[in-house]
Order: C-alpha cells, then sequence, then structure tokens
C-alpha cells in the first residue's frame, strides 16, 4: 500500500511515519518544501505520480498568534491545502485523512464539545481550521480528526515549550484557567489508522479521555519527568497574547471510542508514555 503523507517533519507526521515502519507499509512522506500543498499544480503533479491509497495531511499552519496578523498564510496551508489535497484524491480515487481542531470552538458551552456542536472560531487560526474542515465537504473517501493541545517528537508543542523554559528561567508562570485536553501524537497515528481499517468515514473527534487546565498539564510533566522548578498558577489573560484562546474546548471522543469498541488512555497515561520515551 503506497500512503503519501504531507507536512513530513512536523510531530504528528513523525509519529505516523513511525508507526507505519513498525507495521511495514509503504509511504513517501513530503516536507512543506517538497510539498506545498497550497499549490493545487504541485499538490496534482505529486499525487498523480505517486498513485496513493491513502493520503495523509499532516501539514498545518499552528502559529495561532501569528495567524492574527498572517491569516493568509494560515488560510493558505489550512483551507485551500486541504482542499487542493480533496481535489487531487478525487482524481485517483485516494482516501483522504485530515485534522482540525478544538480551536474551532468558542469554549463557552460548559461542557464536553461533541462531533454535532456548531464550530464558533474565536481566532484566525481556528477560523482558517474550520474552512478547512468546509473544504471537504461533499467529498465521499475521507476521514476529519479533531484533536486538541497535540504534543509528541518536535519542538511546535506545550511540553517542548516547557522543557525549553526549565533551561532558561527558574519560575514558570502557567495558566490555570484554559482548559483542553492533551493528545499524544503517537495515539493519534494508531487509532486514526485503524479507524481507515475498519472503514469509518466522516468527522470525529480523537484525543485522551479526562480534560486539565495548563497548569495542571505541566505539573504532571515536570514531576513525572523529576524536574524540580517553581510553577505559578497565572489567568491566560496575564500574558497578554494576540489571539483569544477558548476557555474551555475540550472534546468527547465518545463516538470513536463506540464505533472502534475501545477506550482512549488518559491524558497522565499518554504523558508518562512520552516521558519514557523522551528520557
Amino acid at each position: 500500500m503506497e500512503i503519501l503523507i504531507t507536512g513530513g517533519k512536523g510531530q504528528l507526521a513523525r509519529a505516523f511515519q513511525k508507526f507505519f515502519a513498525q507495521k511495514g507499509l509503504s509511504y513517501q512522506a513530503f516536507s512543506h518544501r517538497e510539498l506545498d500543498i497550497s499549490d493545487l499544480k504541485a499538490v496534482l503533479s505529486a499525487v498523480r505520480a505517486l498513485r496513493p491509497r491513502v493520503i495523509i495531511n499532516c501539514a498545518a499552519y499552528n502559529l495561532v498568534d501569528k495567524a492574527e496578523e498572517d491569516f493568509q498564510e494560515a488560510f493558505r496551508v489550512n483551507t485551500l491545502g486541504p482542499y487542493n489535497l480533496r481535489l487531487a484524491a478525487s482524481e485517483v480515487g485516494a482516501f483522504l485523512i485530515h485534522f482540525s481542531t478544538d480551536y474551532v470552538f468558542d469554549g463557552q458551552k460548559g461542557g464536553l464539545y461533541f462531533e454535532e456542536d456548531p464550530p464558533a472560531p474565536i481566532n484566525k487560526y481556528g477560523l482558517s481550521k474550520w474552512l478547512g474542515e468546509e473544504a471537504l465537504k461533499g467529498a465521499e473517501n475521507f476521514l476529519l480528526f479533531r484533536v486538541s493541545w497535540l504534543f509528541g517528537e518536535g519542538k511546535q508543542n506545550f511540553l517542548a515549550k516547557v522543557l525549553s523554559w526549565v533551561r532558561e528561567r527558574d519560575t514558570l508562570y502557567i495558566a490555570y484557567d484554559e482548559f483542553s485536553i492533551p493528545t499524544y501524537t503517537e495515539t493519534v497515528a494508531q487509532i486514526s489508522w485503524l479507524a481507515f481499517e475498519k472503514g469509518l468515514r466522516g468527522l470525529f473527534h480523537l484525543t485522551s479521555n479526562d480534560f486539565c487546565s495548563r497548569l495542571e498539564w505541566a505539573k504532571f510533566f515536570l514531576k513525572y519527568a523529576g524536574i524540580s522548578c517553581q510553577v505559578v498558577p497565572v489567568s491566560a489573560s496575564y500574558f497578554k497574547l494576540p489571539a483569544k484562546r477558548p476557555f474551555f474546548s475540550a472534546l468527547s471522543s465518545r463516538k470513536i471510542q463506540k464505533e472502534l469498541q475501545l477506550e482512549l488512555p488518559s491524558w497522565q497515561e499518554e504523558v508518562q508514555k512520552f516521558v519514557r520515551n523522551i528520557f
């Protein structure tokens, strides 16, 4: 089976490559420089040449604050990119797996978000991702997974930032009033592929079980990793970031667990697994 992976150097793409190597599956991963998914001509050329059975889109513009001033770039990657991949996949009969985010919601529901809840993004990054979801409408052979607070091998995630901060300073200031669900990239790769193998189609939420604040997440990670550091709880407003964040954007993965007849691990278990893998 030939699998095409975009965003090949990102943390989610790395998890897929590791998973496929272990399973002995044939794949080809393209970095952003090798394949710009916003370039329809380049996408069609690559897909026509490889004629994959499955396309996994791990390419994304994830700079939440920068998207406020550079929405054109966020739109180009997060909206136009999925649309181009949908067109190319349709042409060769490939199945498309795409990933979105909990930031398509405004955080005002007061409880877990389900697949049928209407999106209402409050920042431009979230808007670009929601428009990317809309770009898949009308397609037949696709899986769309909303994920949250991804972490894995790479530098573009919260835990990687925490590690860099503790090397630079004695005290960390972490938000206590922003809640979602940390989700390990290795689990996302495994479960999304299982969903494909089981013949699932459409939209699913895919996260760990249980939710937490960024403060709880950071403190649990540091404690399990054996890192001593003073952590000071602050409100998210303390950081005065350009982009608004949803207060509570935790997703319910009840649907995917029911369909696959399994229970996803807690975020604590996933953090422990991550620590064992990197230390």
